[in-house]
């Protein structure tokens, strides 16, 4: 099954407010990047519409995740910046909080896992923080984050379910209201489900006429999975989009895609590799496989209903190493 579709709006209060979402951006203010909205005539011709790509790769960091730590830091009193804080991230969400920390000057610990990208690894590094990749897995590196927070008493700052790092992610939404009034849709790649979270806040508190559509790769598809189960259930990842690789979704986030989200939709392998080299050869963006996937389940015709429409994707970030970047672009060689 491809696409589930939201039927029923839950009526309980969520994790996250519109209030809260306008907080975050007040907090974030001229620290981060206004990313563009760039038009793509080629994508939208292929739907009959008009589609624009939210360039958040060239956010602070290269992704948006800088949005959601720099909210969430600035939550911290005096005391907890003291003890430091500690996260665990495939790689966007390590950066991302190293660099917030290192503006804050909070010490940093991030856990890793082995065979997670060294390109990351090394820019998380390169901010200051401090790297622990003795996890084997993601699963394992989450019983690992637990045992050293423990241990060291830092703050331990979640990826992708604090619900003050969605709301700071989040502010991206508002910035698509802002730059297309007469936006339909916007299509969002999913992970944990924090990004998509607090763009369906902001976007649905302004305007519940916008649909606010999740792509997730088959291979790594841990939304889908508690959507189906009506809880968060571990999955697997194996998708070469390892931004996207959360082994659960977040019952914070679950709980906010359940009640805004309006279609959700997976993509294969060779879909996404399509979408990553539309984005390079075509609008010249070279982004890392996680934030091709949205234009991938446009191109490969699974957005449904968008004949006519004005459609962002959300191009989520752009760390990427090169030897698997040239690797997807030889693919289609011949």
């Amino acid at each position: 099954m491809t696409r589930l579709s939201r039927t029923v709006r839950r009526e309980t209060k969520l994790p996250v407010s519109p209030a809260d979402v306008a907080g975050a951006s007040r907090t974030i203010g001229s620290r981060l990047h206004r990313t563009p909205l760039l038009s793509s005539a080629t994508l939208g011709g292929s739907y009959g519409g008009r589609a624009y790509l939210k360039a958040e790769l060239f956010q602070r960091t290269g992704s948006f995740k800088p949005r959601g730590m720099l909210a969430k830091l600035a939550s911290l009193n005096a005391f907890e910046r003291t003890r430091g804080v500690v996260t665990i991230s495939a790689g966007n969400a390590a950066a991302a909080l190293a660099y917030g920390a290192a503006l804050e000057g909070i010490d940093c610990l991030v856990v890793m896992w082995r065979g997670a990208s060294e390109m990351k690894a090394a820019a998380t590094r390169s901010y200051g923080a401090t790297v622990d990749q003795e996890a084997s897995g993601p699963a394992e590196a989450f019983a690992r984050v637990v045992e050293l927070q423990e241990q060291s008493g830092r703050i331990f700052v979640h990826a992708f379910d604090d619900p003050v790092v969605i709301a700071g992610h989040g502010s991206l939404g508002l910035e698509l209201l802002e730059d297309r009034p007469d936006l339909d849709g916007i299509v969002v790649p999913v992970g944990g489900g924090g990004l998509i979270s607090g763009i369906a806040t902001a976007v649905k508190g302004a305007r519940p006429d916008v649909r606010v559509i999740g792509v997730e790769p088959e291979a790594s598809h841990a939304l889908h999975a508690a959507l189906a189960a009506g809880e968060p259930v571990p999955v697997k990842p194996t998708s070469l989009a390892d931004g996207l690789s959360a082994p659960f979704a977040g019952e914070n986030t679950l709980a906010i895609c359940q009640a805004l989200v309006d279609d959700w939709i997976r993509v294969s392998e060779d879909e996404i590799r399509a979408g990553f080299r539309f984005l390079y050869e075509r609008a010249k963006l070279a982004a890392e496989a996680a934030g091709a996937v949205p234009v991938a389940a446009i191109l490969a015709g699974k957005v449904p209903d968008i004949e006519g429409k004005t459609i962002v994707s959300v191009v989520s970030g752009g760390n990427i190493d090169a030897e698997m970047a040239s690797a997807i672009l030889r693919a289609n060689e011949g």
